[in-house]
Protein backbone atom coordinates (compact mmCIF):
# COMPACT_ATOMS: atom_id res chain seq x y z
CA UNK A 1 0.00 0.00 0.00
CA UNK A 2 1.14 3.55 -0.73
CA UNK A 3 2.90 5.21 2.17
CA UNK A 4 3.20 1.96 4.09
CA UNK A 5 6.69 1.16 5.32
CA UNK A 6 8.16 -2.29 5.52
CA UNK A 7 9.32 -2.98 9.05
CA UNK A 8 10.20 -6.63 8.39
CA UNK A 9 13.64 -7.72 9.57
CA UNK A 10 15.90 -10.04 7.65
CA UNK A 11 17.63 -12.24 10.22
CA UNK A 12 20.88 -13.86 9.20
CA UNK A 13 21.38 -17.46 10.31
CA UNK A 14 23.85 -17.98 13.13
CA UNK A 15 27.27 -19.24 12.13
CA UNK A 16 27.95 -22.88 12.99
CA UNK A 17 30.26 -21.96 15.88
CA UNK A 18 27.55 -19.85 17.49
CA UNK A 19 24.96 -22.56 16.96
CA UNK A 20 27.09 -25.04 18.86
CA UNK A 21 27.43 -22.71 21.86
CA UNK A 22 23.82 -21.45 21.89
CA UNK A 23 21.69 -22.73 24.78
CA UNK A 24 19.03 -25.29 24.03
CA UNK A 25 15.60 -23.86 24.94
CA UNK A 26 15.00 -26.94 27.07
CA UNK A 27 18.08 -26.16 29.16
CA UNK A 28 16.77 -22.67 29.89
CA UNK A 29 13.84 -24.10 31.82
CA UNK A 30 14.19 -24.85 35.53
CA UNK A 31 14.62 -28.60 36.13
CA UNK A 32 11.65 -28.50 38.49
CA UNK A 33 9.42 -27.13 35.72
CA UNK A 34 10.75 -29.56 33.12
CA UNK A 35 9.56 -32.44 35.30
CA UNK A 36 6.26 -30.82 36.22
CA UNK A 37 2.92 -32.40 35.35
CA UNK A 38 0.58 -29.43 35.10
CA UNK A 39 -2.93 -29.32 36.51
CA UNK A 40 -5.51 -30.76 34.09
CA UNK A 41 -8.87 -28.96 34.37
CA UNK A 42 -12.18 -30.52 33.45
CA UNK A 43 -12.91 -30.77 29.74
CA UNK A 44 -14.37 -27.68 28.12
CA UNK A 45 -16.13 -29.08 25.02
CA UNK A 46 -15.45 -27.65 21.59
CA UNK A 47 -18.70 -28.95 20.09
CA UNK A 48 -22.25 -27.90 20.80
CA UNK A 49 -25.13 -30.00 22.00
CA UNK A 50 -23.37 -31.67 24.91
CA UNK A 51 -24.86 -31.88 28.39
CA UNK A 52 -22.06 -30.62 30.60
CA UNK A 53 -22.04 -32.36 33.99
CA UNK A 54 -18.27 -32.47 34.51
CA UNK A 55 -17.02 -29.23 36.10
CA UNK A 56 -19.62 -28.42 38.78
CA UNK A 57 -20.95 -25.23 37.24
CA UNK A 58 -24.33 -23.86 38.27
CA UNK A 59 -26.83 -24.87 35.55
CA UNK A 60 -28.56 -21.48 35.78
CA UNK A 61 -27.07 -18.24 34.41
CA UNK A 62 -26.29 -15.25 36.64
CA UNK A 63 -29.33 -13.31 37.81
CA UNK A 64 -30.79 -10.57 35.64
CA UNK A 65 -29.44 -7.99 38.07
CA UNK A 66 -25.91 -9.34 37.66
CA UNK A 67 -26.14 -9.40 33.87
CA UNK A 68 -27.33 -5.78 33.90
CA UNK A 69 -24.39 -4.80 36.10
CA UNK A 70 -21.93 -6.41 33.69
CA UNK A 71 -23.51 -4.73 30.67
CA UNK A 72 -23.55 -1.32 32.35
CA UNK A 73 -19.84 -1.68 33.16
CA UNK A 74 -18.94 -2.19 29.49
CA UNK A 75 -18.50 1.51 28.81
CA UNK A 76 -15.53 3.90 28.66
CA UNK A 77 -14.24 2.38 31.90
CA UNK A 78 -12.86 -0.51 29.86
CA UNK A 79 -9.86 1.68 28.99
CA UNK A 80 -9.07 2.18 32.68
CA UNK A 81 -7.42 -0.12 35.19
CA UNK A 82 -9.79 -1.68 37.74
CA UNK A 83 -9.63 -1.02 41.47
CA UNK A 84 -6.37 -2.78 42.44
CA UNK A 85 -7.63 -3.81 45.88
CA UNK A 86 -11.30 -4.43 44.96
CA UNK A 87 -12.18 -2.24 47.94
CA UNK A 88 -15.94 -2.01 47.34
CA UNK A 89 -16.20 -5.77 46.92
CA UNK A 90 -14.14 -6.42 50.05
CA UNK A 91 -16.36 -4.07 52.05
CA UNK A 92 -19.52 -5.72 50.70
CA UNK A 93 -18.18 -9.18 51.58
CA UNK A 94 -17.16 -7.96 55.03
CA UNK A 95 -20.72 -6.74 55.64
CA UNK A 96 -22.15 -10.00 54.27
CA UNK A 97 -19.95 -12.17 56.50
CA UNK A 98 -19.87 -9.88 59.53
CA UNK A 99 -16.11 -9.33 59.57
CA UNK A 100 -13.57 -6.60 58.83
CA UNK A 101 -12.59 -5.78 55.24
CA UNK A 102 -8.93 -6.12 56.30
CA UNK A 103 -9.66 -9.82 56.79
CA UNK A 104 -10.51 -10.32 53.10
CA UNK A 105 -8.44 -10.55 49.93
CA UNK A 106 -9.91 -10.96 46.45
CA UNK A 107 -8.29 -13.17 43.84
CA UNK A 108 -8.55 -14.07 40.18
CA UNK A 109 -10.53 -17.09 41.29
CA UNK A 110 -9.66 -18.78 44.56
CA UNK A 111 -6.99 -20.76 42.67
CA UNK A 112 -4.81 -17.66 42.48
CA UNK A 113 -5.00 -17.25 46.25
CA UNK A 114 -4.24 -20.92 46.87
CA UNK A 115 -1.09 -20.43 44.80
CA UNK A 116 -0.16 -17.24 46.64
CA UNK A 117 -0.42 -19.11 49.94
CA UNK A 118 2.37 -21.47 48.90
CA UNK A 119 4.66 -18.50 48.22
CA UNK A 120 3.72 -16.63 51.38
CA UNK A 121 3.81 -19.40 53.98
CA UNK A 122 6.05 -22.25 52.78
CA UNK A 123 9.83 -22.42 52.45
CA UNK A 124 11.05 -24.13 49.25
CA UNK A 125 12.54 -27.55 49.79
CA UNK A 126 16.21 -27.45 50.69
CA UNK A 127 18.64 -30.30 50.29
CA UNK A 128 20.31 -31.27 53.52
CA UNK A 129 17.36 -30.24 55.70
CA UNK A 130 17.16 -32.94 58.31
CA UNK A 131 15.45 -31.61 61.43
CA UNK A 132 11.74 -32.28 61.76
CA UNK A 133 11.09 -28.56 62.23
CA UNK A 134 12.92 -27.65 59.00
CA UNK A 135 11.03 -30.31 57.08
CA UNK A 136 7.67 -29.08 58.39
CA UNK A 137 8.45 -25.51 57.30
CA UNK A 138 8.94 -26.82 53.76
CA UNK A 139 5.80 -28.98 53.75
CA UNK A 140 2.45 -28.57 52.00
CA UNK A 141 -0.03 -31.25 53.00
CA UNK A 142 -3.49 -32.30 51.94
CA UNK A 143 -5.79 -35.28 51.97
CA UNK A 144 -6.23 -37.60 49.02
CA UNK A 145 -8.43 -37.63 47.18
CA UNK A 146 -9.06 -33.90 47.12
CA UNK A 147 -8.52 -30.97 44.79
CA UNK A 148 -5.93 -32.10 42.25
CA UNK A 149 -4.47 -28.60 41.99
CA UNK A 150 -2.78 -28.94 45.40
CA UNK A 151 0.07 -31.25 44.33
CA UNK A 152 0.72 -29.05 41.31
CA UNK A 153 1.03 -25.95 43.50
CA UNK A 154 3.42 -27.78 45.81
CA UNK A 155 5.53 -28.95 42.87
CA UNK A 156 5.69 -25.48 41.31
CA UNK A 157 6.91 -24.03 44.60
CA UNK A 158 9.42 -26.82 45.15
CA UNK A 159 7.89 -27.70 48.50
CA UNK A 160 7.74 -31.05 50.22
CA UNK A 161 4.41 -32.79 49.69
CA UNK A 162 2.67 -34.74 52.40
CA UNK A 163 -0.33 -36.66 51.07
CA UNK A 164 -2.59 -38.29 53.64
CA UNK A 165 -5.08 -40.86 52.40
CA UNK A 166 -8.71 -40.51 53.45
CA UNK A 167 -10.64 -43.58 54.65
CA UNK A 168 -12.89 -45.50 52.27
CA UNK A 169 -15.92 -43.34 53.08
CA UNK A 170 -13.90 -40.15 52.40
CA UNK A 171 -14.73 -38.82 55.86
CA UNK A 172 -12.45 -36.54 57.89
CA UNK A 173 -10.22 -38.57 60.24
CA UNK A 174 -10.23 -37.49 63.88
CA UNK A 175 -7.08 -36.12 65.47
CA UNK A 176 -6.24 -39.39 67.18
CA UNK A 177 -6.32 -41.24 63.85
CA UNK A 178 -4.30 -38.48 62.22
CA UNK A 179 -1.60 -38.86 64.87
CA UNK A 180 -1.33 -42.51 63.90
CA UNK A 181 -0.93 -41.56 60.23
CA UNK A 182 1.66 -39.47 58.41
CA UNK A 183 -0.27 -36.23 59.05
CA UNK A 184 2.04 -33.40 60.19
CA UNK A 185 0.47 -31.06 62.76
CA UNK A 186 3.42 -28.69 62.24
CA UNK A 187 3.24 -28.49 58.44
CA UNK A 188 3.69 -24.97 57.09
CA UNK A 189 0.53 -25.18 54.99
CA UNK A 190 -2.41 -27.60 55.02
CA UNK A 191 -5.21 -27.61 52.43
CA UNK A 192 -8.52 -29.13 53.53
CA UNK A 193 -11.31 -29.28 50.94
CA UNK A 194 -14.57 -29.02 52.83
CA UNK A 195 -16.92 -30.40 51.70
CA UNK A 196 -14.53 -32.82 50.12
CA UNK A 197 -14.07 -32.97 46.38
CA UNK A 198 -14.40 -35.18 44.45
CA UNK A 199 -16.50 -37.21 46.91
CA UNK A 200 -18.90 -34.47 48.08
CA UNK A 201 -18.57 -35.72 51.66
CA UNK A 202 -19.34 -32.99 54.20
CA UNK A 203 -17.17 -32.26 57.24
CA UNK A 204 -18.64 -30.84 60.43
CA UNK A 205 -17.43 -27.50 61.75
CA UNK A 206 -16.86 -29.16 65.11
CA UNK A 207 -14.48 -31.73 63.61
CA UNK A 208 -12.65 -29.06 61.61
CA UNK A 209 -12.33 -26.91 64.75
CA UNK A 210 -10.65 -29.77 66.60
CA UNK A 211 -8.16 -30.17 63.77
CA UNK A 212 -7.48 -26.42 63.58
CA UNK A 213 -6.96 -26.32 67.36
CA UNK A 214 -3.99 -28.70 67.09
CA UNK A 215 -2.62 -27.56 63.74
CA UNK A 216 0.32 -25.16 64.07
CA UNK A 217 0.83 -24.00 60.48
CA UNK A 218 -1.51 -22.14 58.15
CA UNK A 219 -4.65 -24.18 57.53
CA UNK A 220 -6.78 -23.34 54.50
CA UNK A 221 -10.37 -24.58 54.63
CA UNK A 222 -11.27 -24.66 50.94
CA UNK A 223 -15.04 -24.11 50.89
CA UNK A 224 -15.78 -23.91 47.17
CA UNK A 225 -19.05 -25.81 47.72
CA UNK A 226 -20.15 -24.50 51.11
CA UNK A 227 -23.35 -22.93 49.73
CA UNK A 228 -24.73 -26.44 49.17
CA UNK A 229 -23.60 -27.83 52.55
CA UNK A 230 -25.37 -28.21 55.88
CA UNK A 231 -22.85 -25.95 57.61
CA UNK A 232 -19.69 -23.97 56.96
CA UNK A 233 -16.47 -23.19 58.82
CA UNK A 234 -16.27 -19.44 58.25
CA UNK A 235 -16.17 -18.62 61.98
CA UNK A 236 -13.05 -20.74 62.37
CA UNK A 237 -11.16 -18.02 60.48
CA UNK A 238 -12.06 -15.67 63.35
CA UNK A 239 -11.37 -18.19 66.12
CA UNK A 240 -7.96 -19.40 64.93
CA UNK A 241 -5.38 -16.87 63.65
CA UNK A 242 -3.73 -19.51 61.45
CA UNK A 243 -6.98 -20.60 59.75
CA UNK A 244 -8.10 -19.20 56.40
CA UNK A 245 -11.42 -19.91 54.68
CA UNK A 246 -11.41 -19.94 50.87
CA UNK A 247 -14.55 -19.09 48.90
CA UNK A 248 -15.43 -18.61 45.23
CA UNK A 249 -18.15 -16.99 43.12
CA UNK A 250 -17.76 -19.72 40.48
CA UNK A 251 -19.53 -22.87 41.64
CA UNK A 252 -22.64 -21.50 43.32
CA UNK A 253 -22.96 -18.03 41.82
CA UNK A 254 -22.58 -18.77 38.10
CA UNK A 255 -19.49 -16.59 37.61
CA UNK A 256 -16.94 -19.15 36.41
CA UNK A 257 -16.35 -16.98 33.34
CA UNK A 258 -15.39 -13.98 35.47
CA UNK A 259 -12.94 -15.69 37.88
CA UNK A 260 -13.55 -14.14 41.31
CA UNK A 261 -12.62 -15.79 44.61
CA UNK A 262 -11.60 -14.65 48.06
CA UNK A 263 -9.95 -15.58 51.35
CA UNK A 264 -11.18 -14.71 54.83
CA UNK A 265 -8.52 -14.81 57.53
CA UNK A 266 -6.46 -12.97 60.10
CA UNK A 267 -5.45 -9.49 58.80
CA UNK A 268 -1.77 -10.31 59.28
CA UNK A 269 -1.99 -13.34 56.97
CA UNK A 270 -4.17 -11.45 54.49
CA UNK A 271 -1.66 -8.59 54.41
CA UNK A 272 1.15 -11.03 53.62
CA UNK A 273 -0.81 -12.41 50.68
CA UNK A 274 -1.64 -8.90 49.49
CA UNK A 275 2.05 -7.97 49.36
CA UNK A 276 2.83 -10.69 46.82
CA UNK A 277 -0.28 -10.70 44.64
CA UNK A 278 -0.23 -9.30 41.11
CA UNK A 279 -1.44 -5.73 40.72
CA UNK A 280 -4.90 -5.36 39.18
CA UNK A 281 -5.38 -9.09 39.60
CA UNK A 282 -9.21 -9.03 39.45
CA UNK A 283 -10.80 -7.55 36.34
CA UNK A 284 -13.38 -4.78 36.66
CA UNK A 285 -16.24 -6.74 35.12
CA UNK A 286 -15.66 -9.52 37.63
CA UNK A 287 -15.75 -7.05 40.51
CA UNK A 288 -18.98 -5.52 39.19
CA UNK A 289 -20.56 -8.96 38.77
CA UNK A 290 -19.60 -10.11 42.27
CA UNK A 291 -20.94 -6.90 43.83
CA UNK A 292 -24.26 -7.30 42.03
CA UNK A 293 -24.41 -10.96 43.12
CA UNK A 294 -24.17 -9.98 46.79
CA UNK A 295 -27.03 -7.51 46.32
CA UNK A 296 -29.23 -10.26 44.85
CA UNK A 297 -28.31 -13.05 47.25
CA UNK A 298 -31.85 -14.23 48.03
CA UNK A 299 -32.43 -15.22 44.41
CA UNK A 300 -29.33 -17.40 44.49
CA UNK A 301 -30.23 -19.04 47.78
CA UNK A 302 -33.50 -20.20 46.22
CA UNK A 303 -31.47 -21.80 43.44
CA UNK A 304 -29.25 -23.58 45.94
CA UNK A 305 -32.29 -25.19 47.49
CA UNK A 306 -33.45 -26.40 44.07
CA UNK A 307 -30.03 -27.91 43.31
CA UNK A 308 -29.94 -29.66 46.69
CA UNK A 309 -33.41 -31.11 46.10
CA UNK A 310 -32.46 -32.37 42.64
CA UNK A 311 -29.26 -33.82 44.11
CA UNK A 312 -31.34 -35.82 46.59
CA UNK A 313 -33.68 -37.08 43.86
CA UNK A 314 -30.78 -38.10 41.60
CA UNK A 315 -29.07 -39.89 44.48
CA UNK A 316 -32.24 -41.82 45.27
CA UNK A 317 -32.67 -42.83 41.62
CA UNK A 318 -29.08 -44.10 41.33
CA UNK A 319 -29.39 -46.02 44.59
CA UNK A 320 -32.54 -47.65 43.22
CA UNK A 321 -30.35 -48.95 40.37
CA UNK A 322 -28.05 -50.49 42.96
CA UNK A 323 -25.31 -47.87 42.65
CA UNK A 324 -23.40 -46.70 45.72
CA UNK A 325 -23.59 -42.94 46.21
CA UNK A 326 -21.60 -40.95 48.78
CA UNK A 327 -23.93 -38.64 50.78
CA UNK A 328 -23.18 -35.28 49.17
CA UNK A 329 -23.13 -31.74 50.52
CA UNK A 330 -22.14 -30.19 47.20
CA UNK A 331 -23.66 -29.53 43.78
CA UNK A 332 -22.43 -32.90 42.51
CA UNK A 333 -22.64 -36.55 43.44
CA UNK A 334 -20.00 -39.27 43.54
CA UNK A 335 -21.36 -42.62 42.44
CA UNK A 336 -19.96 -46.15 42.15
CA UNK A 337 -21.80 -48.27 39.57
CA UNK A 338 -22.61 -51.97 39.70
CA UNK A 339 -22.41 -54.33 36.77
CA UNK A 340 -20.18 -51.94 34.82
CA UNK A 341 -16.99 -50.15 35.71
CA UNK A 342 -16.89 -46.38 36.06
CA UNK A 343 -14.65 -45.83 33.02
CA UNK A 344 -17.14 -47.68 30.79
CA UNK A 345 -20.05 -45.73 32.29
CA UNK A 346 -18.17 -42.48 31.59
CA UNK A 347 -17.50 -43.44 27.95
CA UNK A 348 -21.08 -44.57 27.28
CA UNK A 349 -22.43 -41.29 28.63
CA UNK A 350 -19.93 -39.35 26.57
CA UNK A 351 -20.96 -41.14 23.38
CA UNK A 352 -24.51 -40.10 24.24
CA UNK A 353 -23.30 -36.49 24.59
CA UNK A 354 -23.25 -36.29 28.36
CA UNK A 355 -19.97 -35.19 29.94
CA UNK A 356 -19.16 -36.34 33.47
CA UNK A 357 -15.81 -36.62 35.32
CA UNK A 358 -13.83 -39.80 35.78
CA UNK A 359 -10.50 -39.76 37.62
CA UNK A 360 -7.88 -42.33 36.68
CA UNK A 361 -6.49 -42.57 40.20
CA UNK A 362 -6.36 -45.78 42.28
CA UNK A 363 -8.54 -44.54 45.14
CA UNK A 364 -11.34 -43.18 42.95
CA UNK A 365 -11.20 -44.90 39.55
CA UNK A 366 -14.28 -46.97 40.45
CA UNK A 367 -16.32 -43.80 40.92
CA UNK A 368 -17.86 -41.17 38.66
CA UNK A 369 -18.52 -37.55 39.58
CA UNK A 370 -21.72 -36.04 38.20
CA UNK A 371 -22.59 -32.35 38.43
CA UNK A 372 -26.22 -31.56 39.18
CA UNK A 373 -27.60 -29.90 36.06
CA UNK A 374 -31.13 -28.89 35.12
CA UNK A 375 -34.11 -31.18 35.70
CA UNK A 376 -34.18 -32.14 32.01
CA UNK A 377 -30.43 -32.82 31.95
CA UNK A 378 -30.60 -35.06 35.01
CA UNK A 379 -33.63 -36.88 33.63
CA UNK A 380 -31.70 -37.68 30.43
CA UNK A 381 -28.65 -38.72 32.45
CA UNK A 382 -30.74 -41.13 34.52
CA UNK A 383 -32.57 -42.46 31.46
CA UNK A 384 -29.33 -43.33 29.67
CA UNK A 385 -27.75 -44.75 32.83
CA UNK A 386 -30.79 -46.93 33.48
CA UNK A 387 -30.71 -48.30 29.92
CA UNK A 388 -27.07 -49.45 30.06
CA UNK A 389 -26.80 -53.27 30.04
CA UNK A 390 -25.09 -54.41 33.22
CA UNK A 391 -24.00 -57.70 34.72
CA UNK A 392 -24.86 -58.72 38.29
CA UNK A 393 -21.34 -58.13 39.46
CA UNK A 394 -19.56 -54.99 40.58
CA UNK A 395 -16.62 -54.61 38.23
Amino acid sequence: MAGQQNYGLRIKPLPMSARRTANSPEKLIRPLVRKLHGYVPGEQPKVRGLIKLNTNENPAPPSTKVLRAIRSATDERLRLYPDPTAQRLREALAKFHGCNARSIIIGNGSDELLALATRAFVEPRQTGSSSRRQISKQTIQYFTPSYSLYPTLAAIHGARRNEVKLPGNFGLPNNEDLRKSNWDFNAALSYITTPNAPSGCGYSTRALAKLCAEQKGVTILDEAYSDFANENALRLAERYPHAIVSRTFSKAYSLCFQRVGYFVGHPTLISALDRIRDSYNVNGLGQAAALATLSDINRYQNRFEQIVQLRKETTKALEALGFEVIPSQTNFIFAKPVGINAAEWFQILRRRKILTRWFDSPSVRNWLRITIGTENEMAKFLSITGSIPRTNRNV
